[in-house]
């Protein structure tokens, strides 16, 4: 069972507001996290292939950031490892028009 999200308030750094914008922003802004979250876009991870996958981030750090995910109802536990919530492939499917514009910016600097 994935535990329940903090309120908007509390984790936010560098705004008193605690908008539910700013709290979002503040999670996905920290190290590691959109790493985390891109990896986990096609399959259920365990703990050691998210590791890897993540170019040997600290094991400390990594957990941290998977236990700040899934408090925020992103990421799940399961038998088979860390795997997206349905929530989290809805916040997966709002990068889509980023990555487009990202590789379409690749490619206007390269060529």
């Amino acid at each position: 069972m994935t535990k329940q999200a903090k309120s908007a308030k509390s984790g936010v750094r560098g705004s008193r507001s605690g908008r539910p914008i700013m709290a979002l922003l503040d999670l996905l802004g920290r190290r590691w996290t959109l790493r985390i979250i891109w990896e986990l876009r096609e399959s259920t991870l365990t703990s050691r292939a998210l590791r890897t996958a993540c170019d040997e981030a600290s094991p400390t750090i990594l957990q941290t950031r998977l236990t700040e995910l899934r408090v925020a109802g992103f990421v799940e536990l399961t038998d088979d490892g860390y795997r997206l919530t349905e929530l989290g492939r809805e916040l997966l499917e709002t990068f889509a028009p980023l990555n487009r514009f990202a590789e379409r910016w690749s490619r206007q600097r390269s060529g």
